[in-house]
């Protein structure tokens, strides 16, 4: 059964995760996202991107723990060993995580339901996070089942609570409300409704400017923790630069100075 379903309209790609009993990451989730999203970046048609939840109450369960005991068996059966000098393992999942961090175009996680541990994840990947209230939980608690967030986790969640509240939130395994996850700025918003509403309506936003100034400040802002202050702002002038010549801003910049005029 396909996990993963996508819609494409008016420059919005709705990417749907999950089904009412399908609930769980899994490896043919994470290959159908790793399509999806290919699909997405090279589509100049879409110039924004919602994720959300294909079950109600559920944005994504968890990754799946019967699959994560057969592939550790398998591992073990093997005589395989990973240490600090192992060669990295890759993943579809971890594939499309780093193609909605990286992508030209803002992607938004519309979180509708319980939102743990993988889900989190690829939510974290996504430039903003709305949530809706309600009963269910969001979370990173592998802790609890002697693993660790292996798909960004302990790499993502700290670039957005800070150190002392990530190592928090992973080291207790702590769950977290909607309206918590709102208060401590894991999402960006709680919605008054229903989060994909409130996001497709963000989205509708984002869609209407310009997709190389879209592009532009995504790039400058996700590798701003990671670039030297001077060489960020050396590039942010270039870019800058490059998009007052375009005609879109030209165009939008005069408008904007016609307005004034008229409102003398």
């Amino acid at each position: 059964m396909q996990q993963v379903k996508m819609v494409k309209d008016n420059g919005i790609a709705l990417v749907t995760i999950g089904t009412p009993k399908s609930i769980y990451l899994t490896a043919q989730t994470g290959d159908e996202l790793d399509a999806v999203t290919r699909e997405i970046e090279s589509d100049q048609s879409v110039r924004a991107v919602v994720f959300t939840g294909g079950s109600p109450g559920v944005f994504i369960q968890h990754y799946s723990v019967q699959e994560l005991v057969s592939i550790a068996e398998q591992l073990r059966a093997s005589g395989i060993r990973f240490d600090e000098r192992s060669e990295p393992q890759s993943f579809s999942l971890d594939r499309a995580c780093g193609r909605v961090e990286t992508m030209p175009k803002p992607a938004i996680a519309a979180i509708n339901g319980n939102c743990m541990g993988g889900g989190l994840e690829f939510a974290l990947c996504c430039d903003i996070r709305i949530a809706e209230d309600g009963p269910y939980q969001l979370g990173l608690p592998e802790v609890t089942v002697g693993i660790l967030p292996g798909g960004g986790g302990t790499q993502r969640l700290p670039r957005v609570l800070g150190m002392a509240r990530a190592l928090e939130f992973m080291l207790l395994g702590r769950r977290v409300t909607p309206r918590e996850a709102a208060a401590f700025g894991l999402v960006n918003e709680l919605a008054q409704g229903k989060a994909l509403e409130r996001a497709m309506e963000v989205a509708g936003q984002l869609a209407s400017q310009s997709p190389r100034a879209m592009a532009h400040i995504k790039r400058l802002a996700r590798s701003a923790m990671q670039t030297p202050l001077d060489e960020g702002l050396r590039l942010e002038r270039n870019l800058f630069m490059d998009l007052m010549t375009t005609d879109w801003a030209i165009d939008a910049m005069k408008a904007y100075v016609k307005g004034l005029e008229e409102q003398k």
